[in-house]
This record gives C-alpha cells, sequence and structure tokens, in this order.
C-alpha cells in the first residue's frame, strides 16, 4: 500500500537556453519597478548582473542594482531590505547561485514587514512570518541548491554563536523561476564542481529518505540519471559544453523539488552547523562529506537485504556502475568506490577550518539532525565522520 502524501506547488518554471530574455514580460505581469540582487564581482568576474541590465534596458522597467559577495546573513538582508522600503519595489529579481537566490527570497520577503529577519528564523526567532512579500524571480547560473523552486531562503551567521537557519513560509515559492543554461557557462570549474555536488547530495539524500514519496523518487532518480551522465562533463567541459550544463541545471532544479518534499540526510544534516561556525561554502561541506556519510551508511545495511534503504541504494548504485552483471553486494562496495571517484575527479578539498577543535566538533554534532537518513549513528561515529575531513590550518 501507498503511504499518504501530499505535494506543494510549484513556481513557473521557464527552462532552455535562451530563455532569459523572457525576463522582461514575466516582471511585467507584477509590475515595473525591480530590485535586481545578484553575486558581487569583488574576488572574480562570475557575475551576470551587467548582463541581467542589458535584457531589462529598452523594455520600460525601472531597476535597482545590489549585490552579495558570500552566503547571506540577517543583517545583511536587512539592510538591503530597509533601503528599499517604501520605493515602490514591485518585482525582487535574483539572479546568481544560491546564495544569491536565498538573498533574494530573503529580501522579497522582508520588504513588507517590520520586524528584522531573525525573528522569523527557524529554531531562532520568536515570531512567525505573515507570508506577505513582493513576487520574486529566480534566476540561477550555478547548478546546486535548487532554490528556485524552493520556499526557503537559508541565512546565517558564522561564530562563536552562529546558525544557520531558514526563513520558510509556503508563499516564499517563487513566481517564476527561468533556468537558462547559457548562463552557466562561465561558472568556473571549482564552483561547478561544489554546487554540483550539494546538487547530487540532495537528489541521493531525498531519494533515501524516510519521508520520500513515490513523486519524489522518480524525480530524484531523473536526476541522479543526470548527475550520472552529467556532472564530470560540466566540470571538465563546462565552458563550452551547453549540453552538460543543461542536464546539470535540470538535475539541480529536480534536487530543489524532491528536497522540499522529502527531507534530507546527514550530510545536510552536518552541513547546517559547519556553515554557521566556519566560513565554508555549502557545497564543499556536502562534497566533502557525501562519500564518507554514504560509505558509513552502506556498511549498516548491506547484510540487511530487508531494509528499504538496500534496494534504493542498489537502484542507485546499478545507475553509477561501470558494469551489469554482478552480485548485489559488489555494486554497493562499487558505488563507494564511485563516489570517492567523483570527490577526486573534481578536485573536492577537505574541509579547512581555522577554529576547529574537539569543542567545536562536539557542538557541530550536537546540531546535527539526520532524523530522515535511513539509518542512524551514534555520537561518536558522527564525530568520526566529521574527524576524517578535516584539514585544520
Amino acid at each position: 500500500m501507498i503511504a499518504p502524501f501530499q505535494f506543494s506547488s510549484l513556481p513557473k518554471i521557464i527552462f532552455g537556453a535562451g530563455k532569459r530574455f523572457e525576463l522582461p514580460g514575466e516582471i511585467k505581469r507584477y509590475g515595473s519597478t525591480v530590485l535586481l540582487i545578484t553575486r558581487s564581482v569583488a574576488n572574480d568576474d562570475f557575475s551576470h548582473g551587467d548582463e541581467i541590465i542589458e535584457v531589462l534596458k529598452d523594455t520600460g522597467i525601472t531597476y535597482h542594482h545590489e549585490t552579495i559577495g558570500h552566503e547571506p546573513s540577517p543583517k545583511m538582508v536587512d539592510e538591503i531590505a530597509e533601503k528599499y522600503k517604501g520605493r515602490g519595489i514591485e518585482v525582487v529579481v535574483a539572479a546568481g547561485g544560491g546564495s544569491v537566490m536565498d538573498a533574494g527570497k530573503a529580501v522579497s520577503a522582508m520588504l513588507l514587514v517590520e520586524y528584522g529577519s531573525k525573528h522569523y528564523l527557524e529554531g531562532v526567532g520568536d515570531m512567525e512570518h505573515p507570508g506577505t512579500k513582493v513576487p520574486f524571480i529566480a534566476i540561477p547560473t550555478t547548478s546546486g541548491t535548487g532554490s528556485e523552486v524552493t520556499k526557503n531562503a537559508v541565512l546565517s551567521e558564522v561564530g562563536e554563536s552562529g546558525f544557520k537557519k531558514s526563513l520558510r513560509h509556503d508563499n516564499f515559492i517563487p513566481e517564476a523561476a527561468i533556468i537558462d543554461p547559457e548562463m552557466m557557462l562561465s561558472c568556473p570549474p571549482q564552483l561547478t564542481a561544489a554546487s554540483g555536488m550539494d546538487a547530487f547530495t540532495q537528489l541521493l539524500e531525498s531519494y533515501l529518505s524516510k519521508q520520500s514519496n513515490p513523486l519524489t523518487d522518480a524525480i530524484a532518480l531523473q536526476g541522479l540519471k543526470l548527475i550520472k551522465k552529467h556532472l564530470i562533463r560540466s566540470y571538465l567541459e563546462g565552458d563550452q559544453n551547453l549540453d552538460a550544463r543543461s542536464g546539470m541545471a535540470l538535475a539541480a532544479t529536480f534536487s530543489g523539488i524532491t528536497l522540499s518534499h522529502a527531507g534530507l540526510g546527514l550530510v545536510h544534516g552536518f552541513a547546517s552547523p559547519f556553515g554557521a561556525y566556519c566560513d565554508i561554502p555549502h557545497g564543499v561541506v556536502c562534497g566533502t562529506l557525501m562519500a564518507t556519510v554514504n560509505a558509513e551508511t552502506i556498511d549498516k545495511i548491506i547484510d540487511d537485504k530487508e531494509h528499504v534503504a538496500y534496494g534504493k541504494y542498489l537502484i542507485v548504485s546499478k545507475i553509477f556502475a561501470d558494469f551489469k552483471y554482478k552480485e548485489d553486494t559488489e555494486f554497493l562496495l562499487a558505488f563507494k568506490d564511485k563516489l570517492d571517484h567523483i570527490s577526486n575527479v573534481l578536485e573536492i578539498p577537505p574541509l579547512d577550518c581555522s577554529n576547529i577543535d574537539d569543542d567545536v566538533i562536539d557542538k557541530i554534532v550536537a546540531a546535527t539532525s539526520h532524523k530522515h537518513h535511513p539509518v542512524s549513528f551514534n555520537e561518536n561515529e558522527l564525530k568520526s565522520m566529521v574527524k576524517r575531513r578535516i584539514s585544520v590550518k
């Protein structure tokens, strides 16, 4: 018997090469005064602000432009929102990676409320957001978080009392997601690798999740097939291979859909507190922990063919296998090796954090949730996984 489940609404999804040119038409559905948020070019040249502005010119659209240089904090979001309150912003557009889209989503939610964003954060705040917002359009330029189709924006503060929490409401789902793989051709290899591993992790964890359902399973499996075909190619040939970029763009969008409806597992359970204590990109945390966590998980269930995760891991293992006819155990062991291989090819670094010591590791483990993960680990097992992937400066 199929267990009961529900599936929430999605944004209007506009997918394909050249679709960024449909942005003015989508904006005009809601108004003609736009706040555009893109990535800062302080440290590199990977920003699409100028390109989006060119798309907006000669369309009668008035735009204001803000940039962000790192994962958004409540302070950053509140400063941008306060700057534009009362200035007639009718649409917020974010063009960038997951951090830019989270920032844009949060700003759109904060323009119409009185208090600061920290008051509304899950596990941090003391208030429920009313769900009012300015219409929001997401344009991803990396293939990772899937934030273009989710109802939450992740905000963080790094430090001893740090946190990484979501601003969440059903109304925060973007009005439209414009996914144009041409905008991902210039994504640097290192960022391509980290964001790609984030999408990979989200698809696998939502597929294995205790909260998965037939719809999320079907979408996740299609996404994992795209990862198998396109992840390494997008890393090695990303500046010229539009097919690989398209495949990864769709895989990332699928991962956003599945995580929203099935939840995630231990890798993302680690990633949230790591983001609070260490200034490490989210995709790097996911990428460097993925092989270790899944190897330990497979070891837990490899002798239990009745475990629901056994069958699911077997299906995924066969998708990624380089052979067809082997014993089931050989497929599972080969998948462990395949995850190591992918991480090595993508040159995913260890967790390089200057303030990591046993006390911080204890805090990270204490804050790590893996309630949706298919198996449970004790405190010592969790600490061991973390320590294996840490490089201290």
